[in-house]
């Protein structure tokens, strides 16, 4: 009985004096602090947030790019029988081409219309509705660009063949005539001092000047040329397939 009573007294005894001595550490610690000698711990600070990278927007000629290449993709799909890329040839091009002419919106008058030749009628006619060549020519650039970066090879691809070229030409020489518009060709002049010094200066106030014509394949076109969506460096009557 009197050892329980001597161990029992024992552990009380150790109790109090770890708790005088773990009071006696924290009042010493916060005396510290108020003298200065000892620094709080400092809080971690939060990191900072990831940058989120944006996709940056495409350009209207890249946009354009790419819905003509679809709208074209779209039209071997629908092609009967369907047509792969791989086996696409410059006379099928042709075909597209004379397809689009449907949902064109370019007079060109007959050689039977009282206004041949006639940049300007004076009333409406029968004569139908095609695209512009101004509209083609611009097409076909795109469609170029786009196969070669989609995979295909220089010297397979069917937008570059001789067969269109000579559709283009044609087409340019025929609208040409039935409007009375001459498509000049655009002259290569060497620039003078002065003339560079002027497109430095343009060029690094972020300015362009725009000159009141559009050149198509070396071609100046009027803007009187062509219809007002291809006054807009696209195909704006180009049909989009559902």
């Amino acid at each position: 009985m009197s050892a329980a009573v001597a161990a029992a007294a024992a552990a009380a005894i150790m109790s109090c004096n770890s708790a005088r001595s773990s009071g006696s550490s924290g009042a010493s610690r916060s005396h510290q602090l108020q003298k200065g000698l000892l620094l709080p711990s400092p809080s971690p600070s939060p990191s900072p947030p990831s940058p989120i990278s944006l996709p940056l927007p495409l350009s209207r000629y890249e946009s354009q790019k790419r819905r003509d290449w679809n709208t074209f993709g779209q039209y071997l799909r629908n092609h009967r029988p369907p047509l792969a890329l791989a086996r696409c040839s410059g006379a099928h091009v042709l075909e597209f081409l004379r397809y689009l002419d449907q949902f064109g919106k370019t007079k060109v008058h007959s050689e039977n219309c009282p206004f041949f030749g006639h940049p300007h009628p004076p009333c409406p006619c029968s004569c139908p509705l095609k695209q512009a060549w101004g509209s083609l020519d611009a097409l076909i650039g795109r469609l170029r660009a786009a196969f070669e970066e989609n995979g295909g090879l220089p010297e397979t691809n069917p937008f570059g063949a001789r067969a269109v070229r000579l559709y283009l030409r044609e087409v340019r020489d025929a609208q040409s005539k039935a409007r009375g518009i001459a498509y000049e060709k655009k002259k290569r002049k060497n620039p003078t001092p002065q003339q560079q010094q002027q497109k430095l200066q343009t060029a690094g106030n972020g300015t362009y000047q725009v000159q009141q014509g559009i050149s198509n394949g070396g071609y100046v076109v009027p803007r009187n040329a062509l219809s007002d969506e291809a006054a807009v460096l696209g195909v704006g009557d180009v049909p989009v397939f559902n």
